[in-house]
């Protein structure tokens, strides 16, 4: 039984991303299901639409903010539901990447995750052939989804883009601090050469 449940919840493996070592199914649907489905078609549109105003909340928010980027579609023939609000993380420029602010926002109790893993990278299709130029891969190491559900309020979104724009901040500092000890501790270093040189 344990294995049929494991089988039919996509047989995710315990990892922050999704990762399979087995393939899995997305079968499950109860008369229960069906009926709260029927329900939720009635608020389909205005969820849609809170989710919308939540992605264009964070773009908002993270204006400004060098390294980080709020994925968008790709152009005004598209007109995307933004189901799920992505971030890329520049880590060169903001001193941090997607898995420390993961941790951070968990801390705070946030839940975030990276984006989905790629396919050819899930240890159930490691002997499966794969063609591609790297794209997947850069985007499960940048991306972060952040918390996007319909029922958050304007006022959880503000905590969430606040935290992480305080954990850039103090990474940024924390990557200041070290490199200005760094050459500190290359300037003593020369000065202490200098002067045995001079003995």
């Amino acid at each position: 039984m344990e294995k049929t449940i494991f089988l039919a919840t996509q047989a995710r493996d315990e990892a922050p991303h999704y990762q399979h070592s087995t393939i899995g199914y997305n079968y499950r649907l109860s008369n229960i299901c069906a009926g709260i489905g029927r329900g939720q078609m009635q608020v389909l549109e205005k969820h849609v639409e809170r989710r919308r105003e939540i992605h264009h909340l964070y773009k908002e928010l993270f204006s400004g903010i060098e390294g980080i980027t709020v994925m968008e579609a790709p152009s005004g023939d598209y007109q995307s539901n933004y189901w799920l609000t992505c971030i890329l993380i520049d880590s060169e420029i903001t001193g941090t990447n997607g898995e420390e602010i993961r941790s951070r926002l968990m801390n705070k109790k946030i839940e975030t995750r990276p984006l989905w893993k790629p396919l050819h990278l899930q240890p159930v299709f490691r002997n499966t052939p794969f063609y591609g130029d790297g794209t997947s891969e850069q985007l499960f190491e940048k991306g972060l989804y952040l918390p996007s559900g319909p029922s958050l309020s304007n006022k959880d979104i503000c905590y969430v883009a606040e935290n992480i724009k305080q954990h850039i901040i103090q990474s940024k500092r924390n990557k200041t601090q070290l490199i200005t000890e760094n050459l500190n501790y290359k300037s003593v270093s020369v000065k202490y050469r200098n002067k045995l040189k001079n003995k």
